[in-house]
């Protein structure tokens, strides 16, 4: 790896980064929607045009309150952006769900790398409802409706346990549809705040934030890089 300038058994020092310019320019209050949600999908599809691998992938955060406050970070797919919010599917008993329950707040992370863009959003959530899941959830291909059944998800298990749990519900749905499993569902992220970041020479980078006002208005501001 070209970055690593020094490593030793216990430390590895990394090369300072190249300076970031989007080539699809800069970013400023004046240039983006008044709305967040159709200023991120814009982005989206400028993302897509421009062959990103896995635009849609994105870091979502929770906390855990019990014993004591920690924050949870992993990569997640986003499957639906519409005027509610940002909508991914998961195992309603996984951790990050729990989480969710305890503390209905998320934040995400998308980064853009081949242009330089990233966005930022913190919101409540909630989960999406039934009639939306279980249409998701037909539309998967089948070997991931099986897997949906096979993984006790963020349990602890041997180490055949979910390719045997995988030959059962195999065998039980064989012929028939797949069930959706009622421990599986969406969660929407309701946005309050979403920052468009995109890089800039100097590390004098662009970031544009919006806020939700009580009367439920977008204030949009710039942020220092």
């Amino acid at each position: 790896m070209d970055k690593i300038i020094e490593a030793t058994d216990s430390t590895i020092h990394l090369l300072p980064h190249a300076q970031y310019t989007s080539p699809l320019g800069p970013v400023t209050p004046a240039s983006v929607s008044p709305d967040p949600l159709e200023q991120f999908r814009i982005w989206l599809r400028d993302a897509v045009a421009a062959g990103v691998p896995e635009p849609e992938a994105m870091s979502l955060s929770t906390v855990s309150l019990d014993p004591s406050p920690l924050p949870s970070a992993r990569m997640v797919l986003l499957k639906t952006v519409d005027t509610r919010g940002f909508v991914f599917y998961t195992n309603y008993t996984s951790r990050k769900s729990h989480e969710l329950e305890k503390t209905p707040a998320a934040a995400l992370v998308f980064y853009w790398q081949p242009v330089n863009r990233s966005v930022r959003v913190v919101g409540m959530v909630e989960k999406v409802s039934e009639e939306e899941a279980t249409e998701y959830y037909h539309s998967r291909p089948r070997e991931s409706q099986l897997g949906a059944w096979a993984s006790p998800q963020s349990t602890v298990v041997a180490e055949d346990d979910v390719r045997n749990r995988l030959l059962d519900v195999s065998q039980r749905f064989e012929g028939r549809d797949v069930d959706k499993p009622a421990f599986w569902g969406g969660w929407r992220v309701i946005p309050q705040e979403v920052e468009f970041w995109s890089g800039r020479p100097s590390r004098l980078h662009d970031r544009v934030r919006y806020l939700l006002n009580t009367d439920n208005t977008w204030v949009v501001d710039r942020l220092a890089p």
